[in-house]
C-alpha cells in the first residue's frame, strides 16, 4: 500500500562530474520503485506537496524538460539527490492510500508501515506510543512539514498535533539512525507529517460516526494563486470510549479539537513557507499508567508555529527555519479528584532555529548545517527545584519544579554520483547542556549501485544518540523512582539490502543490525515501596544487539493486468527481528525488551463495481516480553491478528464510506493491562467543492 511518487522540480546545476548521472537518472526514471522505498540519501526537506504528472513513458523529457525525479520530505542527508540514487529506508504513505486506509488517526495509519511498532492505549488515536524498529516511543523524530515536534516531556503524547488526518498529503517514515540530520531525537527514526498546500481554492468537510458514541466533525478551506496561498481547517472528534471503571463509568472516552492554518509564497527566488496550530485534548486514561487505578484522567493543549524558507537562485542554497513549540499537560490520578493526589501540571516550550546550506563544485555536492533548539520545562514534580515559582493558570497552585537545556548540533556532508555509483557520508557534532558531555560526533556513510534493469543495492552506517526525556531523568512518584543522572541512549547501525521494480512489480529486502549503549529503561528489579509495591527505576540498562530483516513485495494490478478491473493492487510486507539481551533473574523490564519480534501486514484493493472500492487490511504481530495483572499473575503478550476494512463509493464531489476496525472482534493488548476495543464501525461522507 505504499508508494513512490514523483514531482517535477527545476534541476540543482551540478558540475561536469554530474552531467553523466543526470543522464542515468532519467534514463533509469522508470525503474523508481513503486511500494516501501529503500532510501540512501533523502535529504532535503520540500515542504511543497507531490505530483504525479511526470510523463513515465518518456523519461529522457525530464533532461528535455529541465526536470528531475522529486525528492521527499523525510531527509537521511542534507542534500537533494534523486530517490533512485539512495539506500536508507523511507516508508512513503500517499493521499489516494490515507483516503483508502480504514484509520481515523495518523496512529492507525502507521499501523500497516511494517518497520513501526504502534502500541495503542486509547482507541482512535486517543493515546499512542510509536515506535520504530523494536525501540520505544522516546527513541524517534516526529515531525510536521519538516519541523521537528518532539515533546522532551515524554513520548506518550508525542502524535498530539493540529492536523485531522484529511489535511495531510503524505506520511514518511525513515527507519534507521538520523543523527547528522535530526541529532538527539532521531535514534531510530524519523516520522514526518506533510500537509496539503494552499495551491488552489477549495472547501472540503467531513462527518462521520459509529460505534462507542463516536463523532468526527471537520472543514478545511483553501485560497491560493500563483504565488500566494493560505489554507484554514478545523476537527472536533469525541467518543464514550469502550471500558468503564469499577464504579460504572467511562473510562476510556475522549474529546479532541484540532485548529490549523498555514500558508506559503513562492517565486523565482524564494519560497517560504508558515504553519500555525493547536491541538486540544481530553481522554479518560484509563489503566494506562498504572493497573492499580482504573479512572485516570489526562489533559493536554499543544499549539505549533513555524516559519520556513528556501532559496531557488544561486550556487548556494539556503534553507533556514524558526520555529516555536508550546505544550501544556495535566495528569489526574483520580479523575476529577484531587484531595487525595494532586493532579501533575507540565508546561514545555521548545524554541529553535536551523539553517541549511548546500553548494555543488568540482568533487560533487556538499552540505553544511546547524540547529540551536532550547527546552524548557516548568513542573509541579519534573526537574529540580526553581528558585522563583510559576502560577499554574487556572489553579490555585504553582509550578516549582523545571530543567533547561539546550542543543547545539553541526553537520558536514559530501555526496559523488558517478556511474551507477552514489555515495554519501556525514557526519554530526551534537552537545547538549543537559548532559555532562563534550561535544560527540556521529559518522555515517550510505551507498547504493546500480545492478541492471530494475536491480539495485544498497548498504549504510549510520550513528545517533537520544537525550533522556524530562519523565525519565525526574518521575519519582506512583510507584516510580527517575535517575536525574541518566546518561544518553547511543546507536550503532548497519544495513544492506536488495531491491527490484518494474512496471507494476516492485520487491525490496533488507538485513539491519543495531548495537545500542547506555539504553534507557525502567525496570522492576525487586524493590519495594513502604506499602509493598513495586519500584519502577529509570536505568541505563546496558548494550543490546538486534538483528532484524524486512521484505516487501506489491504488485499494482492495473500496470499488470490493465485488461480486469476488479483487482487494484496488493501488497505484502514483512519484519522480523530479535535482541540477544534478555531479562536478568529477578528484574522485569517495561519496554526494552518488549519489541514486536515478527509483524506481517497484507493490504488489497479491489474495484467492486464503477465507483464502488474496498480496502482490506490485516496484520499480524507477535511481540516478546509478559506484564503482571493485579493478581500477580504472569502473561506473555503472544500473537494476534486484526481485520480491518473500508468500503467507499467515490464521486468527483463526494464520498460515502463505511469502516470496521477489529472485524475479527480479537481480544488483545499492546501494553499490558490495557484491554483493546473490539469491532468497531463507522460511516460518514466526506464534501469537496
Amino acid at each position: 500500500m505504499f508508494k513512490t511518487v514523483f514531482n517535477k522540480q527545476r534541476p540543482p546545476k551540478f558540475t561536469h562530474f554530474t552531467r553523466k548521472g543526470y543522464a542515468l537518472f532519467a534514463c533509469l526514471g522508470r525503474e523508481v520503485l513503486v511500494g516501501t522505498l529503500s532510501v540512501a540519501t533523502l535529504t532535503y526537506a520540500k515542504a511543497e506537496g507531490i505530483s504525479t504528472d511526470v510523463d513515465k513513458a518518456n523519461p529522457d523529457s525530464l533532461i528535455r524538460q529541465g526536470e528531475t525525479l522529486g525528492e521527499v520530505d523525510i531527509t537521511a542527508t542534507r542534500a537533494p539527490l534523486a530517490q533512485s540514487r539512495q539506500a536508507r529506508m523511507v516508508t512513503v504513505l500517499s493521499r489516494e492510500e490515507i483516503q483508502a486506509a480504514p484509520v481515523q488517526s495518523v496512529n492507525d495509519l502507521l499501523k500497516y508501515a511494517v518497520g513501526v511498532d504502534v502500541r495503542q492505549r486509547g482507541a482512535m488515536g486517543a493515546q499512542t506510543d510509536v515506535s520504530i524498529r523494536g525501540g520505544n516511543d522516546e527513541q524517534i523524530t516526529v515531525l510536521l512539514n519538516g519541523i521537528n515536534i518532539c515533546d522532551p516531556q515524554t513520548g506518550h503524547n508525542a502524535f498530539d498535533f493540529p492536523v485531522d488526518i484529511s489535511d495531510i498529503e503524505r506520511i514518511e517514515v525513515l527507519e534507521g539512525p538520523a543523527g547528522r540530520v535530526y541529532g538527539t531525537s532521531s535514534l531510530l527514526g524519523a516520522i514526518n507529517i506533510v500537509t496539503r498546500k494552499p495551491t488552489a481554492t477549495s472547501v472540503d468537510a467531513h462527518v462521520e460516526g459509529g460505534s462507542y458514541g463516536y463523532l468526527s466533525l471537520g472543514a478545511r478551506g483553501a485560497w491560493g494563486g500563483n504565488r500566494w496561498g493560505q489554507s484554514l481547517s478545523g476537527t472536533f472528534t469525541r467518543s464514550d470510549g469502550y471500558t468503564h471503571n469499577k464504579a460504572g463509568h467511562h473510562n476510556t472516552d475522549y474529546n479532541t479539537v484540532k485548529g490549523f492554518y498555514q500558508g506559503q509564497y513562492l517565486d523565482g527566488n524564494v519560497r517560504v513557507n508558515w504553519h500555525a496550530g493547536a491541538s486540544a485534548k481530553n481522554f479518560g486514561s484509563s489503566t494506562f499508567y498504572s493497573p492499580k487505578f482504573d479512572n485516570q484522567f489526562e489533559h493536554t493543549f499543544k499549539t505549533f508555529t513555524a516559519l520556513q524558507a528556501e532559496t531557488r537562485q544561486g550556487a548556494v542554497h539556503l534553507k533556514p527555519s524558526v520555529f516555536w513549540n508550546h505544550q501544556y499537560d495535566r495528569f489526574e490520578l483520580l479523575r476529577g479528584d484531587e484531595s487525595k493526589v494532586p493532579f501533575n501540571y507540565h508546561r514545555t516550550d521548545i524554541y529553535g532555529a536551523n539553517i541549511n546550506a548546500w553548494f555543488d563544485w568540482t568533487l560533487g555536492r556538499t552540505a553544511l548545517g546547524a540547529e540551536l533548539r532550547n527546552e524548557d520545562l516548568v513542573s509541579t514534580n519534573l526537574g529540580n527545584a526553581l528558585s522563583r515559582s510559576r502560577h499554574i493558570h487556572g489553579t490555585s497552585r504553582d509550578y516549582v519544579k523545571g530543567l533547561n537545556r539546550t542543543n547545539v548540533q553541526f553537520v558536514l556532508e559530501h555526496n559523488v554520483v558517478t556511474g551507477p555509483l552514489t555515495v554519501s557520508a556525514g557526519l554530526v557534532a551534537a552537545k547538549n547542556s543537559g548532559a555532562d558531555m563534550n561535544m560527540r560526533v556521529y559518522p555515517g556513510i550510505d551507498a547504493s549501485m546500480r545492478l541492471g534493469k530494475g536491480w539495485s543495492v544498497f548498504a549504510s552506517y549510520s550513528s545517533s544518540l537520544r537525550m533522556p526525556s524530562f519523565t525519565e531523568l525526574f518521575y519519582s512518584v506512583g510507584g516510580h523512582k527517575a535517575d536525574p543522572n541518566l546518561k544518553p541512549e547511543e546507536l550503532r547501525a548497519v544495513e544492506g539490502g536488495l531491491r527490484y521494480a518494474s512496471d507494476g512489480i516492485s520487491a525490496k529486502t533488507s538485513v539491519f543490525h543495531n548495537h545500542y549503549t547506555h539504553l534507557i529503561d525502567w525496570i522492576d528489579d525487586g524493590t519495594k515501596d513502604n506499602d509493598g509495591n513495586v519500584v519502577w527505576k529509570s536505568v541505563n540498562y546496558g548494550k543490546i544487539n538486534a538483528l532484524g530483516v524486512e521484505a516487501m513485495t506489491e504488485f499494482d494490478f492495473r500496470k499488470l493486468l490493465p485488461e480486469q478491473r476488479v483487482l487494484r493492487r496488493l501488497n505484502v510486507s514483512y519484519c522480523f527481528i530479535n535482541q540477544d539481551q534478555h531479562e536478568g533473574e529477578g528484574i522485569r523490564s517495561l519496554y526494552a525488551l518488549e519489541y514486536l519480534k515478527n509483524k506481517v501486514v497484507t493490504t488489497l484493493g479491489l474495484n467492486l463495481w464503477r465507483q464502488l472500492t474496498l480496502d482490506v487490511s490485516y496484520r499480524f504481530q507477535h511481540r516478546m516480553g509478559h506484564y503482571n495483572d493485579l493478581q500477580g499473575n504472569i502473561h506473555s503478550y503472544g500473537s494476534y491478528g486484526i481485520l480491518d476494512a473500508n468500503l467507499a463509493w467515490t464521486e468527483p464531489h463526494y464520498t460515502v464510506y463505511v469502516k470496521g476496525n477489529n472485524l475479527l472482534d480479537r481480544d488483545y493488548v499492546d501494553i499490558g493491562n490495557v484491554p483493546q476495543p473490539g469491532t468497531w464501525v463507522m460511516g460518514g461522507v466526506s464534501i469537496k467543492w
